[in-house]
């Protein structure tokens, strides 16, 4: 469709009728299996993050042993426990999450249901682990 103004293309508003003018992120809410994948994408980028501070670490406490204390007294800090704890409720997400991942595309739960109870038993598998966890390092 042409416009009779230096031959420009008019752009119809049907398509654009319907499609949201203000999206709200904070309304939308995701399914379990939603936010189970959700979640394995920001633990995978935490871990990631992590890792170059971990290696540091690792290096300063193998150069000697006033170097260990000193690594292990920084690790001793609240912040740094709690630090240690969401790292590792992280490890924990993203290995069992990892493991259905791995199974759907094995095609095993890929069922509307199978997938909600694979999401539900990620998020039961993770929450045991991090109490096993917390009991562990807080002990």
């Amino acid at each position: 469709m042409m416009d009779d103004q230096a031959g420009r293309f008019k752009v119809g508003r049907a398509m654009s009728d319907h499609r949201p003018v203000y999206l709200n992120l904070l309304k939308i809410r995701l399914p379990v299996p939603g936010i189970v994948s959700f979640a394995h994408r920001i633990t995978g980028v935490l871990l990631f993050l992590a890792l170059p501070y971990a290696v540091y670490l690792l290096d300063l406490s193998i150069e000697s042993a006033q170097s260990f204390e000193q690594v292990r007294q920084s690790l001793d800090q609240p912040f740094m426990l709690l630090l240690q704890i969401v790292l590792l409720w992280s490890i924990a997400h993203h290995f069992f999450a990892g493991i259905r991942f791995l199974l759907i595309d094995a095609e095993i739960g890929v069922e509307k249901t199978s997938m909600r109870t694979g999401a539900w038993l990620v998020i039961l598998a993770e929450l045991v682990s991090i109490v096993l966890i917390v009991i562990g390092v807080c002990s």
